[in-house]
Formats: structure tokens, C-alpha cells, sequence
């Protein structure tokens, strides 16, 4: 049985402070939050890539738990509030964006939003594994999917 702390907590961290309650397009919102939050962490703490994956990593077990709270606690498979997924898909596209400056970033924001959407191969799979698991794994894959193509795009110096 889930406290009423636990529960709260949960849903602070699953709708990542609230942005999964915007009125239209939570899971965009959500994304933007992340990408905000990479931006800055980039601008004022010289974040790098790897900084971001590793923020990433060690935020997916406490997305994981908040999610499967939240989808208890609402009886919805996948909850359109809970938008933490998307805020640690994004920090992983934002990983592949080299150089970091406001094209890889729109780039980043573009890429990650069309893979959340589009769910290629294995992406739309991920979201059968069970409850939190399926929420946030999809969203890591659309992320890696992102990175990945911002990654060559950088190569080439394509922005």
C-alpha cells in the first residue's frame, strides 16, 4: 500500500511538476521542460553528453517507480500526465547533439517529438513491457533513435 507521501511524490516526479497537466500536448510540454533543463545545465554547468546520458540513466529507476504509481493510482495503462519519460528521452537526444548550439537543440526537441510520435521499430514494442517499464522504455529508445541521427548530422556538420 502506497502512503499518501509516496503517492504525492510519485505524481510530482511522474508529471514532472505539473507539466504533465498542460491543458493541450503534455508529453510536448514535457519535452520542452527537457529540454530547457539540458539547455541549461549545457549553459551554466557545462553539461556534456555523456552528462546527460548519465542523468538520464540514473533518473529512469526513480521514473520507472513513479510512473507505475501514478498508472496504479489512475488505472490507465500509460497516463497521459505522466510526462517523465519524455523529459529523459529528450536529455538523451540532446546527448547526441554535438556541437550544442540552438540547431542541435530545435534539432533535438524535432527528432525526439517525431520518434515519441512515429514509434518506430523497437520503440512502439517497448510499451508492452509491464506497467513503468513500458511507460519510460519507449521513450529512451525514441531518445537513443534521436541521438543517434543528431550524432551523424553533427559528423557531416549538417548544423
Amino acid at each position: 500500500m502506497m502512503t499518501r507521501i509516496e503517492g504525492r511524490f510519485a505524481n510530482l516526479l511522474s508529471t514532472w511538476f505539473g507539466c504533465g497537466y498542460a491543458p493541450w500536448a503534455p508529453g510536448t510540454a514535457g519535452s520542452l521542460a527537457g529540454l530547457l533543463i539540458g539547455i541549461g545545465l549545457h549553459t551554466l554547468a557545462h553539461f556534456g553528453g555523456w552528462q546527460l546520458l548519465l542523468l538520464a540513466a540514473l533518473g529512469s529507476p526513480p521514473a520507472v517507480w513513479a510512473a507505475t504509481r501514478t498508472a496504479r493510482s489512475l488505472n490507465v495503462k500509460d497516463p497521459g500526465c505522466v510526462v517523465v519519460d519524455e523529459v529523459l528521452g529528450q536529455w538523451i537526444a540532446l546527448a547526441g547533439a554535438h556541437p550544442a548550439n540552438w540547431k542541435s537543440w530545435a534539432a533535438a526537441f524535432v527528432l525526439f517529438r517525431l520518434f515519441d510520435i512515429w514509434k518506430p521499430p523497437p520503440v512502439r514494442q517497448l510499451e508492452s513491457l509491464p506497467e513503468g517499464w513500458g511507460i519510460v522504455a519507449d521513450d529512451l529508445m525514441a531518445g537513443a533513435y534521436a541521438a543517434f541521427l543528431l550524432f551523424l548530422a553533427g559528423r557531416y556538420n549538417l548544423y
